[in-house]
């Protein structure tokens, strides 16, 4: 398992995590309306609707959306630096993930989403860990390498941008929060709280979402 901590230690912090997450954040869909087929991410409804049965297990706190919406427009930076966009990652499924060195439940869950982009990364998916520390800027590199955190792509937004524009799609409070987002840039999904991503219970659903139900 990637990191130093053990499974054991990891398991402990979230279930305890995900306790608090269910208490701070709640759970169920969000949306009541369906769309018309001439809508903003019409297409998404099908991949909504086949992926809402499976939020169950380790991914209970997935909210599916009714209203399939564009995904917000995130801007951060890559590893050398450099200003990116989630439309410049448009074209596969995206898990996009935010997390800070000062929130427990992120790190906690990080070797979880590791596993996953080892296990189901590639063309038509990945794992997108946007940090959004402020302050020593050094420090979430570091413990990415420290804890073993290495098949994630480093994303940060150290000017504080993305965790507003987050906050406002999704009304969430607090860290570790996701967006699910389909191939088309219509997100479809949001879990406010930590997860365990590489169970069984969450690749189903990612596989869900990319067509690919019948695998286990």
């Amino acid at each position: 398992m990637p990191g130093r901590l053990t499974s054991f230690a990891v398991g402990a912090v979230l279930v305890t995590a995900l306790g608090a997450g269910l208490a701070l954040y709640g759970t169920g869909s969000i949306g009541s309306n369906g769309l018309g087929p001439g809508e903003p991410c019409a297409g998404s409804l099908a991949a909504a609707r086949r992926i809402a049965p499976l939020a169950r297990g380790e991914v209970a706190a997935m909210q599916v959306l009714d209203r399939p919406r564009p995904a917000p427009a995130l801007r951060f930076k890559d590893a050398q630096g450099a200003e990116a966009t989630l439309a410049d990652l448009k074209g596969g499924t995206l898990l996009v993930n935010l997390w800070a060195t000062w929130c427990a439940p992120c790190k906690a869950e990080m070797p979880a989403l590791d596993r996953l982009q080892a296990e189901l990364g590639g063309p038509d998916f990945g794992v997108v860990a946007i940090n959004v520390d402020t302050r020593n800027l050094d420090r979430p590199p570091a413990w990415m390498r420290e804890n073993g955190i290495a098949r994630l792509a480093y994303y940060a937004d150290p000017g504080g941008r993305v965790l507003p524009a987050v906050q406002r799609d999704t009304g969430s409070t607090g860290l570790p929060t996701t967006l699910l987002i389909d191939a088309q840039g219509c997100e479809v999904g949001v879990m406010k709280g930590p997860a365990e991503w590489a169970s069984e219970d969450g690749k189903r659903l990612i596989r869900a979402l990319l067509g690919d139900a019948g695998k286990s």
